[in-house]
């Protein structure tokens, strides 16, 4: 008789696969499916991890946008202190003058902000927001009293557009378009006046002698540093390129009306603003120079000293304007206190609330 197959309570039970051991010393073995091709990764020390995460972490804690809102006040604190002579003539000199006439004047430098505005969104196509436009330049004008002439306010807008939207380039080509309308208007207007009042300005007097040799030498070391940098292939690709991108913007602004009238209108009336602001001021301290001639004085004052790097012109263009009121047939001691008085207003009242705003501006990421 034949025996029958196994039972299953018969059959060995299957053999349960031991764990992974390792022998002293020895790594584990990786599974199959843990098995890549090509060369693991070398881990990296933990010392090294740590110097490069606290490395970076300290960067990463520091509040840059906090330490940018802070510097513009401590900036003003350096000027004030440099030239706190100045201010406190000036100040004393304000004390004597007549108050209504001050405040004319207070009255033309705040229209200066909104011409500043206008004449801006007139170089540009691309419409900006009015209210923070006018803010902007409002906190332009106290940069540009911080940083050499021109450089701060520009600096300023540049952000400004770039936080708007505008492209790198259509920004630094409004910027052109501006400086290049504002130079425009403000020697046009010098010589107009100076055709109708021939006699306003001593030139003689504004324009020594010895300084002639000196600005021919500059003008032609600017020529030839422009010859020079046009010669050089990439440079010169560059600059094209630019020139290119602001004559197409230029003539996207002057096929739009409003556009023209704009920044032609703001570029006229800038400068314009700019003098009255002198001429109230030399009302309130009886200044006996006529108003026409005061504003050829402020005029021919300022396109002097156009090309010198100052913070905000302080300082040359204190003395450009007090040797122009004099030429111009005012007594010096009248043209300083004049100049001292129409650059605190100008410059120093407006300065920290100007440095106030580029800070809250910052912060808000307006700029």
């Amino acid at each position: 008789m034949l025996p029958g197959p196994p039972t299953p309570s018969a059959l060995p039970a299957p053999a349960t696969p031991a764990p992974l051991t390792s022998s002293p010393g020895l790594p584990l073995p990786l599974p199959r499916d843990a098995v890549t091709e090509g060369p693991l990764p070398a881990p990296e020390s933990a010392p090294a991890q740590g110097v490069r995460r606290s490395r970076w972490g300290f960067l990463g804690r520091l509040p840059v946008r906090q330490i940018l809102c802070l510097l513009p006040l401590v900036l003003v604190l350096v000027v004030a202190a440099r030239h706190r002579a100045v201010l406190a003539d000036g100040l004393g000199h304000l004390a004597t003058a007549r108050w209504p006439w001050l405040l004319a004047a207070v009255g033309t430098t705040c229209l200066t902000w909104v011409a500043a505005s206008v004449t801006r969104q007139g170089a540009l196509v691309a419409r900006l927001p009015a209210r923070r436009l006018l803010a902007t330049q409002f906190a332009a004008g106290a940069a540009n009293h911080l940083l050499p002439t021109g450089l701060g306010a520009s600096a300023v807008n540049l952000r400004f557009m770039a936080v708007c939207g505008v492209p790198p380039a259509l920004s630094s080509a409004a910027l052109a378009l501006y400086l290049l309308a504002e130079s425009i208007a403000r020697v046009f207007l010098l010589l107009t006046l100076l055709l109708v009042f021939p006699h306003a300005l001593r030139v003689g007097t504004l324009v020594p002698d010895a300084a002639v040799g000196p600005l021919l030498v500059g003008v032609g070391a600017v020529a030839a540093a422009a010859l020079l940098l046009m010669l050089a292939r990439r440079p010169r690709t560059l600059v094209l390129s630019f020139l290119r991108t602001a004559l197409g913007e230029a003539r996207s602004v002057h096929t739009r009306p409003s556009r023209v009238l704009a920044l032609w209108g703001g570029a006229l009336a800038f400068p314009v603003l700019q003098a009255s602001g002198l001429v109230a001021v030399g009302l309130a301290l009886g200044l006996p120079v006529p108003v026409a001639h005061v504003v050829v004085a402020y005029l021919a004052a300022t396109v002097a000293v156009a090309l010198i790097p100052t913070p905000g012109g302080i300082g040359s263009v204190d003395a450009a304007l007090v040797v122009a009121l004099v030429a111009a047939g005012g007594p010096a001691a009248v043209a300083t206190a004049v100049v001292l008085a129409y650059r605190v207003i100008t410059v120093w009242l407006p300065l920290l609330p100007g440095a106030l705003t580029l800070g809250a501006l910052v912060r808000l990421k307006v700029i």
